[in-house]
């Protein structure tokens, strides 16, 4: 994929980096692209395509000619020209592939006077590189804080170095027309570098920005969105959303992209679907839609004079109604067709697990007593064989002690 650690293992599967979801390389992320040509050999006499992607820092990428017939592939450092100096970038494309990628963004890729790629960027360029992105946290507090200074209602978002050191470009977010000469001057005298302004929206300061949604995961403009579409309050009204700002605006401060992600099915599902501001004329009065349930197929209405009394309807009996009132026909009342929607809905509970009863593992008492009475009578017959037992010892010790007992008179007297 992106980078060699999500090569295929020995085993068949993906090795991967394990470093969930976050490449360690910087090479696996929503601006990757799978090349899917990498493993098929071109026809002969057939020359490779001689320009390719290149990405910078966020999500920039431009594309460059290969004049030199370089020996680049996904994942190469490589110094590419720009205004002025050279420029530090990733390659994330080469071959058949980026000829697309041009086509879809509108490039042409037989312009001449398209950038080049200069050499493979060698590790002098790669430590200055570095330096220069190592500085970009700093600067951007600096300008922060001249920006304060001159009381310009504007946001420094980001910092993007040129790979040679020489310019710098400040991304800013802005709700009117923002007059920063003043600043371009303080700051080229503090930095002692050229500099860029680069006005972006709001979204994609929050792409760059990142960060955790409402839903618990990671905003999608900073995973996989790439295209920002607009969104609107009627996404909401489409699908029965409260118009709460605090609930339907992400980080950004503009509405979630989400709500775009199903309102194709809502649209879909409101073609044959009376609308909302639908009025049914009856004998018994003018009656309103108070709430609709697309899924269900269900509309609820209410008399003018009776608003807090409603009643059920399917979506074919009020089609049925709007096709007699456009007839000036007037029907007698909604409680003719509300009788037919009620159904008492009976709870069923079906034994899924196939146990009958949620006491199986309890045992009875019965048993238990039973049990019992068998241990105590148990005992008592052990007690009176044992009794038994010994009464036969002692009587058979001395016979001829007990005789003299029995025959002894005195004994008697005293007894009687």
């Amino acid at each position: 994929m992106g980078c060699s650690s999500c090569s295929t293992g020995k085993d068949g599967q993906p090795s991967g980096c394990k470093n969930n979801g976050t490449c360690g390389t910087d090479g696996c992320n929503k601006l990757t692209v799978f090349d899917w040509l990498s493993n098929m050999s071109l026809p002969n006499g057939e020359k490779p395509f001689d320009c390719v992607e290149v990405r910078f820092k966020n999500s920039r990428k431009e594309f460059f000619r290969n004049s030199e017939n370089l020996s680049v592939s996904i994942g190469d450092i490589v110094a590419t020209q720009a205004q002025s100096g050279h420029d530090i970038g990733m390659v994330t494309l080469v071959g058949e592939l980026v000829r697309v990628q041009m086509k879809r963004k509108k490039v042409d890729y037989k312009d001449e006077n398209l950038p080049k790629v200069h050499r493979k960027a060698s590790q002098n360029d790669i430590d200055k590189w570095q330096k220069c992105r190592d500085r970009e946290e700093e600067i951007k507090k600096r300008a922060r804080e001249i920006a304060i200074i001159l009381k310009l209602q504007m946001k420094i978002s980001d910092v993007e170095f040129q790979g040679d050191g020489s310019k710098a470009t400040f991304y800013y977010t802005a709700e009117d027309r923002v007059d920063f000469r003043q600043l371009i001057k303080d700051m080229a005298k503090a930095f002692g570098i050229r500099i860029e302004m680069r006005q972006i929206g709001y979204r994609q300061e929050a792409q760059r920005l990142g960060g955790i949604g409402s839903c618990g995961r990671e905003l999608c403009c900073s995973t996989w969105l790439t295209d920002f579409r607009s969104v609107s309050t009627s996404a909401a009204r489409y699908q029965q959303l409260s118009l709460n700002p605090q609930k339907l605006a992400g980080q950004c401060g503009k509405l979630k992209c989400c709500l775009n992600y199903e309102l194709d099915m809502y649209l879909d599902a409101l073609k044959d679907f009376p609308s909302q501001e639908t009025k049914l004329f009856t004998e018994k009065g003018l009656a309103f839609c108070q709430k609709t349930d697309i899924f269900k197929g269900m509309l609820w209405f209410s008399y003018r004079d009776d608003p807090a009394n409603w009643h059920t309807l399917t979506k074919e009996q009020v089609q049925e109604i709007l096709e007699k009132n456009k007839k000036k026909e007037k029907v007698t009342s909604l409680e003719e067709y509300t009788v037919d929607n009620f159904v008492k809905e009976e709870k069923v509970f079906e034994n899924v697990v196939g146990q009958d009863s949620l006491t199986r593992f309890d045992r009875p008492k019965q048993s238990r007593n039973r049990n019992n009475r068998k241990r105590n009578k148990a005992k008592s017959n052990s007690g009176k064989s044992n009794n038994k037992n010994t009464g036969n010892k002692i009587g058979n010790a001395n016979p001829s002690k007990n005789k003299r007992r029995r025959n002894n008179p005195k004994r008697q007297q005293n007894n009687g």
